[in-house]
Order: C-alpha cells, then sequence, then structure tokens
C-alpha cells in the first residue's frame, strides 16, 4: 500500500488532536471534537477547513479560455474575468470524469480546482488535446487551499486584512506575506465562505492567524466529516457518489452546468441525443427520512412491493433537520412526496421523495 500523502498543514491537525482519515490518497482530518458540533459551527457561527487535497491546474497560453471552454461542460463566455464556475469535464460517452471550478483570470490563464484524486487525469486529458501554445500546468504541489465557511466568515477574514467584500462565484487576488493568495467566495457547505488558495510555505502562518483572528466569531477547525454532512444537506454531488464516468450530468441533476448553446464541449453529442429524447431515465433525488432510519450509502432503496429500485449514493444523519437525509438514482418517473423504502441494515425504513437542498443555502 502506497503511503498517504500529507496536507502542508498536517503537523497543526495532530497538534489539535485531529482524528485522520483517508480521502483520495491524502490523510486528512476527519473530526477534530465531533461532528455535529463542527457541522453546526458552520451553519451557525463559521468554521475553517484544511481542503488543500483539492487539486489546483492552470491552463494557460494565448487562447487558453477558447480551448478550455471548448472541453468543460460550462460556457466561461457567461462569465467575466475575477468569476468563478462550476462545471464538468467529461468523456466521449458524456461520463463524468471530474467535475470542478473554473476561475476565469483572463482570456489567457485559467486556473482550476478539480478532485483530489482526479487532478493527474484532469490534467492529462487536457494536455493531450492541447493545441501548440497552450500549456497545462498541474500546480497540485504548489498551493494549500483552506475554507472559511459560515455566516460569520467575512468578519473572519476582515480581521486578517484580507478581502470579504466579493460577490458569490467571483474572486481577487491578494498578498499574504508578501506572496500572492486567491480569495474565492466559493465553497461546498452552502454557507457564505470563502477557499484561500496559497503558497504551501504559507499555509501554516495563514491557517493560525486566522484561528486566532476567529475566536471572537466562534471559529471553529471543522473536518472532512463535517463537510460531508454539510454538503450532503445541500445536496452537492461528490465524484465517486454522485458522479462518474457511468453517471451523465442530466442523470447527476447538474444540467444547468451544461452550455448547451455553445457549439462545442466534450460529451456534447450524448449529452444533446438524451436531452432530445425527453431526458434521463434516472435522475438524482433526495430521500428524507419518515422514521429514524439513518441511510448510508450503499443501502438499498425498495418500492412498497419490496422491489430494490436503486441504491443510497450518499446518506447521513443531518444536524440541521435531525433525520436522516439521502441521495439516490431513482426512475424518472416518480415525483416529489412519493413513498420509497430504504433497507437500513435488519430494517426497512420509509422515506419521502424530496428535491435537495434539505436545508436552505446561504451562499448569497
Amino acid at each position: 500500500m502506497s503511503q498517504l500523502l500529507l496536507s502542508p498543514l498536517n503537523d497543526a491537525h495532530v497538534a489539535l488532536g485531529a482524528k485522520f482519515a483517508e480521502f483520495s490518497g491524502w490523510n486528512m482530518p476527519l473530526q477534530y471534537g465531533g461532528i455535529v458540533a463542527e457541522h453546526n459551527a458552520v451553519r451557525q457561527a463559521v468554521g475553517i477547513f484544511d481542503v488543500s487535497h483539492l487539486g489546483k491546474a492552470e491552463v494557460l497560453g494565448e487562447g487558453a479560455l477558447e480551448f478550455a471552454n471548448n472541453c468543460l461542460t460550462n460556457d466561461l463566455n457567461r462569465i467575466q474575468d475575477g468569476q468563478a464556475q462550476y462545471t464538468l469535464i467529461c468523456d466521449d460517452e458524456a461520463g463524468v470524469v471530474d467535475d470542478l471550478i473554473a476561475y476565469r483570470v483572463s482570456a489567457d490563464e485559467i486556473f482550476l480546482i478539480p478532485n483530489a484524486g482526479n487532478t493527474a487525469e484532469v490534467v492529462r486529458r487536457l494536455s493531450q488535446a492541447a493545441p501548440a501554445g497552450i500549456q497545462v500546468v498541474n500546480r497540485h504541489w504548489d498551493y494549500a487551499v483552506v475554507a472559511v465557511q459560515g455566516p460569520r466568515a467575512a468578519e473572519v477574514l476582515a480581521a486578517v486584512n484580507l478581502p470579504s467584500d466579493l460577490g458569490y462565484m467571483s474572486f481577487v487576488r491578494g498578498v499574504y506575506l508578501d506572496d500572492a493568495v486567491s480569495v474565492c467566495r466559493t465553497g461546498y457547505t452552502g454557507e457564505l465562505g470563502y477557499e484561500l488558495v496559497v503558497p504551501k510555505a504559507n499555509a501554516l502562518a495563514l491557517w493560525e492567524q486566522l484561528l486566532v483572528a476567529g475566536k471572537p466569531f466562534g471559529l471553529t477547525p471543522a473536518g472532512l466529516g463535517a463537510r460531508d454532512t454539510l454538503r450532503t444537506e445541500m445536496g452537492y454531488p461528490l465524484h465517486g457518489h454522485e458522479l462518474s464516468t457511468s453517471v451523465n450530468a442530466l442523470e447527476a441533476q447538474v444540467g444547468w452546468a451544461v452550455g448547451f448553446a455553445k457549439e462545442a464541449f466534450w460529451g456534447a453529442g450524448v449529452l444533446r441525443e438524451i436531452k432530445a429524447a425527453g431526458g434521463p431515465s434516472r435522475k438524482l433525488w433526495g430521500l428524507k427520512s419518515l422514521g429514524k432510519g439513518i441511510p448510508r450509502p450503499g443501502m438499498g432503496v425498495l418500492s412498497d412491493s419490496g422491489e430494490t429500485i436503486g441504491e443510497v449514493t450518499s446518506g447521513t444523519f443531518s444536524p440541521t433537520l435531525n433525520v436522516g437525509i439521502a441521495l439516490a438514482f431513482l426512475s424518472s418517473a416518480l415525483t416529489l412526496g412519493d413513498r420509497v423504502n430504504v433497507q437500513v441494515r435488519s430494517r426497512v425504513e420509509p422515506f419521502e421523495v424530496v428535491k435537495p437542498p434539505f436545508v436552505p443555502s446561504r451562499v448569497r
């Protein structure tokens, strides 16, 4: 077994007493003082996450924007320089190789943040397709990423003299310790928040300064456990669960991240055929417990007659709602309010079909 990769902030997590878990080949903090407490801190005040495992890549050169736009599903011409966009990179059959955030720096520079385990493949595919003059550079090891998320996140950034007056899905490049830091109004929690892309040499200083400055605002270190419960409450997909090369954007309910009006993007032909045919036969639904059942990935979804009609892709206890919630691919013929069952260990538990998010989004 290969050795797990370590975040530039690993020693800080050890000092805080973090419990660790493997995630996409990285040894990352799962929790510090408890997942529910960390979850609630993000919803009610502010939390700080180390998400340095996320990938980083650059598309550089004259025409970089046009090249990237011909590969990625969303339309980079919908946004301006200084704005970010959720998008997908697909294979020829429209399977999702990865979902990522594209940051439009200029017509000649696009910064990408893909998922940790998919970074090398995203860079490989783009590099292979890049014409002369376009460079695709893997910057995975050059930067750390610190997420500050919650209703008091802006106050924390202001306390360390970082810009915070940004619109949702926009970014600015500031200065920290005489080096560049990108402050991005993005996140994965459903709360107002920021992701700070900082050179790894400065990451520890920034993390420690944020912890001190954030104390008056209730800043709490949060691990990937809370990150998962937070994103599940929002219905955000996770690659390897709701997204994969065996799933397309329309099935995963992220068709809004597909620029159907533009001429070219990878997987366009298949997605257009599915859309023209009336949509996919299955799609991602939300499930909310009507009892005490706590669903987990891999649990079967059953009809009233006991027939297996799907499988939970993500499932957890919702600290905000105090019930079990899940995401699952089920027939597109279902309607909101329908009842299904989930095989929760030895019990069959009732669930209602709902449309995520399970709790209101406050990203804006």
